[in-house]
C-alpha cells in the first residue's frame, strides 16, 4: 500500500498528516517509528464531517488514539488550508475533544482557542480529593485537562532530568485512569515559565500545545502567574492567553517534507 504523507512540526512537536487512508493502531505506529517508519509524534488523517469544517483522526506514536494535540492543532490547521481542504483562515475542526477553532494569521502563525481548562477531578480525570494539590510518585502536582489529562509539577530542580527520570511512573500512576502528560515547570518570572514534557503515548517531547495550555492553567489557578504567558519549551516557546474564559494558543507551524510510504 502507497501512503501519500507530509510531516510538520509545530516547534520540534513533529506530525504525519494524510488524507482518505485508513490508519490503524497498527499502521499509525508503523509509519511513526524513527528507525522502521517515517517518524513522529503522531500522524493525522484529514476527514470530512458535516459536524465542521474539517475533522481528524489523530493517533500518538505508539498507535494510541489522542483527543486533543496543540501543536496537531497548528500543523493540521496550515496543512488543511494550503491543501484547500478549507478556504477561510480561521474554522472549525472536529476532534476526540470536540470543535476547536485554528486561525492562521497574516504572520504565518497560528492562533488556536483551545477551550475552557477542565479543573474537576472526575472529568479530567485524576482520582483524588483536590487536583490542584495531591500527591503523585513524591511530587506535590495539579491536574488539568485541555481534552486530554495533564499532571503539573511545579519545580526548582532541571525539568528535563525530571522528565526523563520519572515521566513514565506519573503517566502510569493508578491515580490516572486513563494514563497522564506530564508536564515539570519552573517558573521564571509571573510571564515566562519553562517546561519539560512526558507525553502519554509518546515519551519525551520537543513541545506540548496543550501542555503549554494546562501548565499556565494550573499556574494562574494557584496565584503564580499571570493571564499572558510565554511557555519556553525544549523546541520554541508558545504564547498563551488565559484573559478570558477560554485558552488561546499562538505559535509556529512549518511543513518539513512531504513523500511515498510503501506499506507492507
Amino acid at each position: 500500500m502507497e501512503i501519500k504523507f507530509e510531516k510538520w512540526h509545530g516547534i520540534g512537536n513533529d506530525f504525519i498528516i494524510v488524507e482518505n487512508v485508513e490508519v490503524t493502531p497498527e499502521i499509525a505506529a508503523k509509519l511513526c517509528d524513527r528507525r522502521f517508519g517515517i517518524g513522529a509524534d503522531g500522524i493525522f488523517n484529514a476527514i470530512k464531517t458535516p459536524a465542521a469544517d474539517i475533522g481528524w483522526n489523530f493517533y500518538n506514536s505508539d498507535g494510541s488514539i489522542a483527543q486533543m494535540c496543540g501543536n496537531g492543532i497548528r500543523c493540521f490547521a496550515k496543512y488543511a488550508y494550503e491543501k484547500g481542504l478549507v478556504n477561510k483562515k480561521k474554522f472549525t475542526v472536529l476532534t476526540k475533544r470536540g470543535i476547536v477553532i485554528p486561525e492562521i494569521l497574516d504572520s504565518g502563525l497560528v492562533k488556536v482557542d483551545m477551550g475552557e481548562p477542565i479543573f474537576e477531578a472526575e472529568n479530567i480525570p485524576v482520582n483524588v480529593v483536590n487536583p490542584m494539590d495531591f500527591e503523585v510518585e513524591g511530587y506535590r502536582a495539579s491536574a488539568v485537562s485541555m481534552g486530554n489529562p495533564h499532571c503539573l509539577i511545579f519545580t526548582n530542580d532541571d525539568g528535563k532530568t525530571l522528565a526523563k527520570r520519572d515521566g513514565s511512573k506519573i503517566e502510569n500512576a493508578k491515580i490516572f485512569p486513563e494514563k497522564t502528560n506530564v508536564e515539570f515547570i519552573n517558573v521564571l518570572n509571573f510571564s515566562k515559565i519553562e517546561v519539560n514534557v512526558w507525553e502519554r503515548g509518546c515519551g519525551i517531547t520537543m513541545a506540548c500545545g496543550t501542555g503549554a495550555c494546562a501548565s499556565v492553567a494550573a499556574g494562574v489557578k494557584k496565584g503564580l502567574l499571570n493571564n499572558k504567558v510565554e511557555v519556553m519549551l525544549p523546541g520554541g516557546s508558545l504564547f498563551i492567553d488565559y484573559s478570558g474564559k477560554n485558552i488561546f494558543m499562538t505559535g509556529e507551524a512549518e511543513k518539513v517534507f512531504e513523500g511515498v510510504f510503501y506499506y507492507n
